[in-house]
């Protein structure tokens, strides 16, 4: 394989990692443009999808599109349930309070998940048997069709979400000026419920498809990717969903990149060197604007 056909591999390779990032940061991002919060539990949602898909796989013997379904269902409706206990009763608290709760909600998931499913890594089921095709000389592999396809499929649904229906307008409302749309008679309280639960669910269909395309899961296996969809948020800019979107797949591209053409053992620092870099060059990322603010 040549210098030019290694590279075009590559990038697919850092598309369908990006992919990944990308919905992970994607509910990192709504979050944060709902009530400026950095859900730093948000990579734990991430691997408790992953055992919902991975049980629902194994035990009740699902398809991988039921167990994905099940899996956001489940995980969307437990991010609405952490929302409400743990970040609801500090709304108007400090920041560095709800900082250091999504820390505590953070440890609590991976420890409660080592209780109970142990922390012995466990292999996630081959859903697919050794499927490529062939595209003149560049392979894509059946996974990485499946990550392509859900990531389009739920790309597509989040935004028509966001710009086409009520409670897409609503969350707009909200993330523009929280008490305005109250006196507007939009359920501010609600619509961060919700906006919970579609970034957990957007979580857990990340982790199901990780699950896929390493045949491994594990109870600490949020942590990485929920710090690398962090840094994806970031340099796309946060709280802007295309951002997101945008930021996951060049993160993505940049690690496998940098695995194929230099050492996977620096693929975790190149990320963490992007975000100092954005921090010092473009602190608002890719799709953000510098705004002044009166104090």
């Amino acid at each position: 394989m040549d210098f030019m056909q290694q590279l075009v591999q590559q990038l697919i390779n850092g598309i369908s990692l990006g992919s990944i990032y990308a919905l992970i940061a994607l509910g990192y991002t709504m979050i944060y443009g709902i009530i400026k919060l950095i859900n730093f539990a948000h990579g734990d949602i991430y691997m408790v999808g992953a055992y919902i898909g991975y049980f629902s796989i194994t035990m009740a013997h699902l398809s991988i599109v039921p167990s994905l379904i099940i899996s956001m269902v489940v995980t969307g409706l437990l991010g609405m349930l952490i929302e409400r206990l743990a970040y609801k009763p500090l709304r108007h608290a400090p920041r560095i309070s709800v900082l250091i709760t999504a820390i505590g909600v953070s440890f609590f998931l991976e420890y409660t998940s080592m209780y109970f499913v142990s922390p012995t890594p466990r292999t996630f089921p081959a859903v697919f048997d050794n499927i490529a095709y062939h595209f003149g000389p560049f392979i894509i592999n059946g996974q990485q069709m499946l990550i392509f396809g859900i990531t389009f499929i739920l790309m597509v649904a989040l935004t028509y979400i966001v710009q086409r229906t009520k409670i897409g307008k609503a969350m707009r409302a909200v993330s523009f000026d929280t008490e305005t749309a109250q006196l507007m008679g939009i359920d501010a309280n609600r619509i961060i419920s919700i906006t919970f639960g579609i970034g957990s669910a957007l979580a857990a269909a990340g982790g199901v498809l990780v699950g896929v395309y390493y045949n491994s899961i594990d109870p600490l296996m949020g942590i990485m990717p929920g710090l690398k969809a962090f840094v994806a948020a970031v340099l796309g800019g946060i709280g802007i969903l295309p951002g997101a979107m945008v930021g996951g797949l060049i993160l993505g591209v940049i690690e496998a990149l940098v695995s194929g053409f230099v050492s996977s053992t620096f693929r975790d620092a190149a990320a963490f060197a992007i975000l100092i870099l954005v921090l010092l060059f473009k602190p608002s990322g890719i799709f953000g604007k510098n705004t002044r603010e009166k104090v």
